[in-house]
Protein backbone atom coordinates (compact mmCIF):
# COMPACT_ATOMS: atom_id res chain seq x y z
CA UNK A 1 0.00 0.00 0.00
CA UNK A 2 1.71 3.10 -1.26
CA UNK A 3 0.63 6.59 -2.20
CA UNK A 4 2.77 8.41 -4.76
CA UNK A 5 3.16 12.10 -5.57
CA UNK A 6 4.90 13.76 -8.50
CA UNK A 7 6.70 17.13 -8.30
CA UNK A 8 4.60 20.30 -8.31
CA UNK A 9 5.27 21.18 -11.94
CA UNK A 10 1.79 21.48 -13.42
CA UNK A 11 0.58 25.12 -13.67
CA UNK A 12 -3.00 26.13 -13.09
CA UNK A 13 -5.03 28.80 -11.32
CA UNK A 14 -1.94 30.83 -10.44
CA UNK A 15 -0.04 28.02 -8.73
CA UNK A 16 1.81 24.79 -9.34
CA UNK A 17 0.26 21.35 -8.82
CA UNK A 18 1.24 17.75 -8.15
CA UNK A 19 -0.72 14.56 -8.72
CA UNK A 20 -1.38 12.09 -5.90
CA UNK A 21 -2.23 8.43 -6.63
CA UNK A 22 -2.56 5.11 -4.82
CA UNK A 23 -1.31 1.75 -6.01
CA UNK A 24 -4.02 -0.08 -4.06
CA UNK A 25 -7.42 1.61 -4.13
CA UNK A 26 -9.34 4.84 -4.43
CA UNK A 27 -10.40 4.36 -0.80
CA UNK A 28 -6.75 4.50 0.32
CA UNK A 29 -6.25 7.57 -1.86
CA UNK A 30 -9.30 9.36 -0.41
CA UNK A 31 -8.19 8.58 3.16
CA UNK A 32 -4.69 9.91 2.49
CA UNK A 33 -6.02 13.05 0.80
CA UNK A 34 -8.23 13.72 3.82
CA UNK A 35 -5.22 13.21 6.11
CA UNK A 36 -3.23 15.95 4.35
CA UNK A 37 -6.19 18.34 4.10
CA UNK A 38 -6.95 17.98 0.41
CA UNK A 39 -10.66 18.62 -0.28
CA UNK A 40 -12.85 16.06 -2.11
CA UNK A 41 -13.24 18.50 -5.04
CA UNK A 42 -9.51 17.99 -5.79
CA UNK A 43 -10.20 14.39 -6.88
CA UNK A 44 -9.95 14.15 -10.66
CA UNK A 45 -11.18 10.70 -11.64
CA UNK A 46 -8.15 8.64 -10.63
CA UNK A 47 -5.88 11.09 -8.81
CA UNK A 48 -5.89 14.17 -6.62
CA UNK A 49 -4.58 17.50 -7.83
CA UNK A 50 -2.45 18.73 -4.93
CA UNK A 51 -1.22 22.33 -4.73
CA UNK A 52 2.48 22.88 -4.13
CA UNK A 53 1.61 24.20 -0.66
CA UNK A 54 0.56 20.64 0.35
CA UNK A 55 3.44 18.79 -1.34
CA UNK A 56 5.73 18.65 1.73
CA UNK A 57 2.81 17.68 4.00
CA UNK A 58 2.03 14.79 1.67
CA UNK A 59 5.64 13.59 1.72
CA UNK A 60 5.82 13.92 5.53
CA UNK A 61 2.60 11.88 5.79
CA UNK A 62 4.16 9.08 3.73
CA UNK A 63 3.61 9.83 0.05
CA UNK A 64 6.55 8.61 -2.03
CA UNK A 65 7.96 11.29 -4.34
CA UNK A 66 8.35 9.99 -7.92
CA UNK A 67 8.57 11.40 -11.42
CA UNK A 68 5.36 11.99 -13.34
CA UNK A 69 6.23 9.09 -15.63
CA UNK A 70 6.74 6.73 -12.69
CA UNK A 71 3.52 7.93 -11.06
CA UNK A 72 1.57 7.07 -14.21
CA UNK A 73 3.27 3.67 -14.35
CA UNK A 74 2.15 2.85 -10.78
CA UNK A 75 -1.40 4.03 -11.51
CA UNK A 76 -1.67 1.87 -14.62
CA UNK A 77 -0.02 -1.16 -12.99
CA UNK A 78 -2.57 -0.98 -10.16
CA UNK A 79 -5.42 -1.01 -12.68
CA UNK A 80 -6.69 2.32 -11.33
CA UNK A 81 -6.08 4.49 -14.40
CA UNK A 82 -9.33 5.87 -15.77
CA UNK A 83 -9.58 7.17 -19.33
CA UNK A 84 -9.68 10.92 -19.82
CA UNK A 85 -13.15 12.37 -20.17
Amino acid sequence: MTVYIDPPMWPGHGRMWSHLVSDVSYEELHEFATLIGSPPRAFDGDHYDVPSTLYEAAVRAGAVPVSSKELLHHLKAAGLRRPKR
